[in-house]
């Protein structure tokens, strides 16, 4: 782990051992502070609650759309033919069959 109070102590002593030149404009800091308090950050946060927000309402729409369509289609003709009937006698057309053999 780091020791901060070191590290704060050694970058102190090395700007004071290193003035700054008369090269630097007058209030230079004081510019670069200003326009670093007028500089607005960008919340992560709300560009994942917006695209959510977003997901969530076009869900909604979808959901209510299908309901629609459900609602007003009108119903498909019932089958007459029972599933398990046919399947009994698919399974027994075999024996039938053996039987008609003998």
């Amino acid at each position: 782990m780091c020791d901060w109070l070191s590290l704060h102590r050694k970058l102190v002593a090395a700007a004071r051992a290193n003035p700054p030149a008369n090269a630097v404009p007058y209030a230079f800091e004081k510019r670069v502070m200003a326009l670093l308090a007028t500089r607005v950050v960008k919340d992560q946060l709300a560009f994942w609650v917006r695209g959510l927000w977003q997901a969530a309402a076009s869900c909604v729409a979808l959901a209510l759309l299908l309901s629609v369509w459900a609602f007003f289609n009108p119903a498909a003709p019932t089958n007459t033919d029972d599933l398990s009937q046919n399947f009994e006698s698919t399974l027994l057309a075999s024996v039938d069959q053996s039987d008609l053999a003998q």
